[in-house]
């Protein structure tokens, strides 16, 4: 299955809830390659089958997207013991299939007072996924435009929310320590990408960083963002040489991975 095509049948699924949802992780770097201001890029970015949107649990969502959703011919999985249960929504054979699933962040302890686990929400007729440090992707998303002209066959173009690309990096050294060693390679050119999307934005980058993003943050989490970005690049790791050997298309420089992010990165965060 084309996966723009799929995307399409996804973003029109949407269209009601495009001001509440915002799409996160490996479809937010695919349509951060898209942006008016991104630098063009020689190579294909990393391909993901699953499309993630967030949305806060504070703010109702009106309608039934479920049934949006299998409008457009997405059928729902659940698995799990939680209640509700976890929901993929999948377009397409599971082999060579695409999929959408809902997210929005935890609070406190992860669990409910009766003891279970507080994993899932029911919000607008989908079961959503809590997850913790979630919220920042949240902040201050851009808003692009997404159409026929980017290439995502539409009948016409509409704007979407993606996470801002600070955040999209950040986050990721929030939750370094629950990544498996193959997704922290991943999440590691995930950054070394996206920095080279964006590297002539690195002033309003800080700015954004400084002013909305880093306020967003409590002090331990702005703590940890800056200590596991230093850390991550300060010298050339097994995990940097893996991290450039993911991509099948290109030659990546360990070193230049390495020290492309650590400037970057110490530029926007001030470290």
């Amino acid at each position: 299955m084309n996966d723009l095509d799929a995307f399409a049948r996804l973003v029109q699924a949407l269209d009601p809830w495009r001001g509440q949802l915002v799409f996160i992780g490996g479809w937010s770097h695919r349509l951060h390659t898209l942006h008016p201001q991104a630098n063009p890029l020689g190579f294909q970015p990393v391909f993901t089958k699953d499309t993630d949107l967030a949305f806060h649990h504070q703010v109702p969502l009106e309608g039934d997207i479920k049934a949006a959703l299998v409008r457009q011919g997405f059928e729902e999985q659940l698995s799990g013991d939680t209640r509700p249960p976890v929901a993929h929504y999948t377009l397409g054979n599971e082999a060579d299939g695409f999929y959408a699933e809902f997210l929005t962040p935890l609070a406190g302890s992860g669990y409910k007072r009766n003891g279970q686990t507080d994993a899932t929400l029911l919000a607008g007729g989908i079961s959503a996924q809590k997850i913790r440090h979630l919220d920042v992707l949240l902040t201050a998303p851009w808003v692009m435009p997404v159409g026929p002209a980017q290439g995502v066959p539409l009948p016409a173009p509409v704007d979407l929310r993606v996470a801002h690309p600070v955040c999209f990096m950040v986050q990721k050294f929030l939750i370094k320590k629950q990544r498996t060693p193959d997704k922290h390679r991943q999440d590691l050119l995930y950054v070394f990408d996206t920095v080279q999307l964006f590297g002539h934005l690195l002033e309003q980058f800080a700015t954004d960083w400084q002013s909305v993003i880093a306020p967003s943050l409590d002090p331990g989490a702005r703590h940890t963002v800056v200590q596991e970005c230093a850390a991550s690049f300060d010298t050339l790791t097994d995990a940097i040489r893996d991290a450039a050997r993911i991509p099948q298309d290109r030659q990546v420089d360990p070193e230049e991975l390495r020290a492309t992010c650590r400037y970057a990165l110490g530029q926007i965060l001030a470290f």
